[in-house]
């Protein structure tokens, strides 16, 4: 596990190839099914994520004072290296149609080793302003959340080997 002021990083070691967690993590109708919570609910746009610029929203929950518990975020991916490198950075559209951001993003590193996939999660907000790290109470959970992320983003794909004959 790796901490920082600005970063936490988890990593896992997934009984499945590169290009099976790829599938799973480029899909983002199959995103709720890789969070330990309900926070990420629904796709808006379930197109697969294909390339660095595109933007996908998803439909969010979470109970915060002072904030709607529903909500919607527009992730635009910042890396895209099938099968190995997928990321992207949240943020909202304002009144004026600008897509703007909050200075964190999420990301997944995919390396093979062997028959397995070393799966590496970086949650980052090392470009957020105070302000908005204060706001947010950033971050906004342990590094156990990424944990178990990756342990849902396992189960995600083994449900798959399961729904597909060998």
């Amino acid at each position: 596990m790796i901490m920082t002021d600005d970063q936490l990083i988890r990593s896992r070691t997934i009984p499945a190839a590169p290009d099976a967690v790829f599938a799973v993590l480029r899909d983002p109708a199959r995103h709720p099914e890789t969070e330990p919570t309900d926070w990420v609910r629904s796709a808006i746009d379930p197109r697969p994520i294909t390339e660095v610029g595109q933007v996908f929203g998803m439909n969010m929950y979470a109970r915060r004072d002072g904030f709607d518990p529903d909500y919607v975020m527009h992730n635009q991916v910042i890396a895209f290296e099938e099968p190995t490198t997928i990321a992207w950075r949240p943020g909202q559209y304002g009144p004026d149609g600008t897509l703007g951001f909050g200075g964190w993003s999420w990301r997944y590193d995919l390396t093979a080793q062997g028959d397995n996939c070393v799966v590496t999660l970086t949650y980052d907000w090392s470009q957020t302003p105070q302000q908005l790290r204060e706001l947010f109470g950033l971050p906004p959970f342990g590094p156990d959340f990424l944990d178990q992320s990756l342990e849902c983003l396992e189960r995600a794909v083994n449900a798959d080997r399961v729904r597909q004959p060998a």
